[in-house]
């Protein structure tokens, strides 16, 4: 089990939108800390550890259960 301090729930969004809103938490939240994605979009499979990648944001876990996605991001710590 992760811990987190943050959830966004992006069920029903497609590609841009579960990234869009995932860069606006992670900007409001301080380094170190946690989001928990839950998505139902196949997409996020690729966007969100590229968009993980690009910023240097750890992509701690992720998991599918049926159609749902889950995803544990932590915001960068400099």
């Amino acid at each position: 089990m992760i811990d987190y301090q943050h959830e966004l729930d992006t069920q029903g969004l497609y590609c841009p939108e579960p990234v869009m809103m995932l860069h606006g938490v992670v900007r409001k939240m301080k380094p170190g800390e946690v989001v928990k994605i839950t998505a139902t979009d196949p997409s996020t499979e690729r966007d969100i550890p590229k968009f993980c990648n690009f910023l240097g944001h750890p992509l701690l876990a992720s998991e599918q259960d049926g159609e749902l996605y889950f995803y544990w991001v932590q915001k960068k710590v400099s």
